[in-house]
């Protein structure tokens, strides 16, 4: 999502990925998954089929780990802010972890244009031969407004179109 920030003088925006669910959203849907599984384990021991038991436990405590892994995914944000001759950039989740600062005179944004339309560009801020990219879980949608926000502020963009190689990678 990209919204934008209250800033005195110049923009800034918050980039941060989708979020469909809460964290307590996953841990609530994670406890049902518990109930349900504990309910179809109890018949089966009580049939004697007492070796789904390790096997229902494993399977919760995948669940679990994707959940956790998702959600975290999610808690990740980026602040971009435009003022004057400088760009910052902020990374981090629940709090800012690195910070870069650029000169807008000598800064690029390098954009990968995708091979299929469905799939989103990826953003890179260049300058000085470090390449930072930007907002790399955006969509399609979100990836197209911040390109008309960086656009509308003047920002040099060049776009790249990476060649086949006839590898998936």
């Amino acid at each position: 999502m990209v919204e934008h920030l209250p800033c005195d003088n110049g923009i800034r925006l918050l980039l941060t990925p989708n979020r469909s669910i809460s964290w307590q959203g996953s841990v609530r849907v994670w406890l049902a998954l518990c109930g349900v599984s504990m309910l179809v384990v109890s018949l089966m021991i009580w049939l004697g089929a007492w070796v789904v038991l390790p096997f229902a436990g494993l399977e919760l405590a995948a669940v679990g780990a994707g959940l956790y892994y998702t959600a975290r995914k999610c808690r990740q944000q980026e602040v971009l802010e435009i003022v004057g001759d400088n760009l910052r950039l902020e990374k981090g989740r629940y709090r800012k972890e690195v910070e870069w600062e650029m000169p807008r005179r000598y800064l690029r944004v390098h954009i990968d244009v995708p091979r299929h339309p469905w799939t989103p560009q990826k953003f890179f801020l260049a300058y000085r031969g470090t390449e930072v990219s930007l907002a790399s879980f955006l969509n399609v949608d979100d990836a197209k407004k911040l390109l008309g926000i960086l656009e509308s502020e003047g920002l040099l963009i060049e776009r790249r179109r990476h060649e086949y190689t006839g590898f998936w990678f």
